[in-house]
């Protein structure tokens, strides 16, 4: 899975950005978790392990 496939699904499901450090990580907040979480931007391909945890801390 591509990151920005990754990073439509957590539009969809509410989430925001909540910063970008100009590094290769940008951090989300979920309002379903209340949580922050890193994701890897631009990344082509996406371990399924990362994309779980992912979806497991945004609440998807």
């Amino acid at each position: 899975m591509k990151s920005s496939d990754l990073i439509k699904e957590l539009k969809a499901a509410g989430c925001e950005p909540a910063r970008n450090s100009g590094g290769s990580h940008w951090i989300w907040w979920s309002p379903n978790t209340g949580k922050t979480f890193p994701v890897p931007h631009p990344k082509k391909d996406l371990p399924i392990s990362t994309v779980r945890s992912i979806r497991r801390l945004a609440g998807i």
